[in-house]
């Protein structure tokens, strides 16, 4: 009585192609995003850390370097994992490579 009759309506038709279109075009802001943050963030962390193994690698004994804790010293002893660090006269610690921040030009330390 006081309620009407619902009838469903029809959706409207769909130009031919249109829904490939709108898509692609959906999914172009997501495609965007990535590609933008492979060249700020992935790519320069990638160049880092290449750099920082060709360092690691070029470590020899009596290279000045500094930890990543702040430590300074000059290598005494080279292992494949770990490297002995004197960091004052007849004070040796040791530390991982990974554990290198730079190379210190000779004559950094006194």
């Amino acid at each position: 009585m006081f309620i009407s009759s619902a009838y469903a309506q029809t959706p409207p038709a769909a130009a031919a192609g249109g829904d490939m279109f709108s898509s692609i075009t959906g999914m172009l802001p997501l495609v965007l995003m990535f590609v933008v943050l492979y060249f700020v963030m992935i790519r320069p962390q990638m160049k880092r850390q290449k750099e920082h193994k060709a360092m690691l690698e070029a470590l020899a004994k009596g290279d000045e370097i500094v930890t990543a804790g702040g430590v300074a010293g000059k290598i005494a002893k080279m292992g494949d994992s770990y490297v002995g660090l004197e960091v004052a006269e007849g004070v040796e610690i040791q530390i991982q490579r990974s554990a290198i921040a730079q190379v210190l030009p000779k004559g950094t330390l006194k």
